[in-house]
């Protein structure tokens, strides 16, 4: 399985909040998704949570004093009609015979209209879960599903979507981002900010203004986590964006995208091509640039005994 036809190989360009994440866990999760571009299984929570949001974003064409549980609930079906559109692929979740959301190969089976309306059941619960949590209509969100991108002055693009973006009258800036899972234990909610940092970084450099406060919307256990960042915070993100990017560049040119087994190996799409699980990565489709051997005779700041 190589690369896809229609989009050749090419080195990384940008950082996303998602991808950074890959890189993170796993380098070679990363190559697998980003140089190679390997297609992956379609995830029915994956596609709840894309219906979701459409339904979040889109109750806010309506005026105030129509954005009602009984409208957003009616529009579950309508989205998943919408999407299902565009991805045609997506009708193998609820075909006969699929098992969790795995899908069935070459788009056979029977659908399963039973599955299909348990489905959009959860949906539906959780648009009206995020009605106890937000109240839509004291909200007029400033943008919706917006993208991002900036250069840092390193040359570095950080680009993503952001789900919602209010502003109040005083110009304070808040970064809103729905999650249809749970909330993280306390423990591993520096993660779950992280994305945030992420964008708020951005918001930062594009508008010279560190956003007020960053909102994670938990629908799935109807829990709010809420952050007020500083510059320090930001400055110590980008730092970490430019030490994770030169990281990336440096297994780009050298082809070493190393696995990292941990406790997600097992939902992974790619096991057949990993190494940890006796697989083999496709052939490199990048020109491999191996680094020179550093010069023992460089002092510490990079001249040559002699040179000065």
């Amino acid at each position: 399985m190589g690369t896809s036809a229609d989009r050749p190989a090419a080195p990384p360009k940008s950082l996303s909040p998602s991808r950074a994440a890959d890189f993170m866990q796993c380098p070679l999760l990363y190559r697998f998704r980003v140089i190679d571009r390997l297609p992956e299984k379609p995830s029915a929570a994956a596609t709840r949570g894309t219906v979701v949001h459409a339904v979040l974003e889109r109750l806010f064409d309506a005026p105030a004093g129509d954005r009602s549980v009984p409208r957003a609930r009616a529009m579950v079906a309508g989205e998943w009609e919408r999407l299902l559109a565009r991805r045609p692929e997506l009708a193998e979740l609820f075909a006969e015979g699929a098992a969790d959301g795995e899908g069935v190969a070459d788009g056979e089976g029977v659908a399963d209209g039973a599955e299909l309306a348990r489905w959009l059941a959860e949906a539906e619960g959780l648009v009206e879960r995020w009605f106890t949590l937000e109240d839509p209509t004291r909200l007029e969100p400033a943008e919706r599903e917006l993208f991002v991108e900036a250069r840092l002055d390193s040359g570095l693009r950080l680009r993503g979507i952001i789900d919602r973006v209010d502003v109040a009258p005083t110009g304070d800036v808040r970064i809103v981002d729905y999650k249809t899972g749970k909330a993280p234990r306390p423990e591993f909610a520096g993660e779950a900010l992280f994305q945030m940092k992420f964008y708020a970084l951005v918001v930062w450099r594009l508008k010279g203004v560190v956003p007020r406060r960053l909102q994670l919307v938990y629908l799935g256990s109807g829990d709010v986590l809420t952050y007020d960042p500083q510059e320090s915070d930001l400055l110590g993100v980008e730092r970490k964006l430019l030490a994770l990017w030169d990281a990336i560049q440096r297994a780009t040119e050298s082809g070493d995208w190393r696995p990292r087994p941990g406790k997600l190996c097992g939902w992974c799409d790619h096991q057949a091509h990993c190494p940890e699980f006796g697989g083999t990565p496709p052939p490199y489709p990048l020109v491999v640039q191996p680094r020179l051997p550093v010069d023992e005779t460089q002092d510490a700041r990079g001249g040559r005994a002699g040179d000065r």
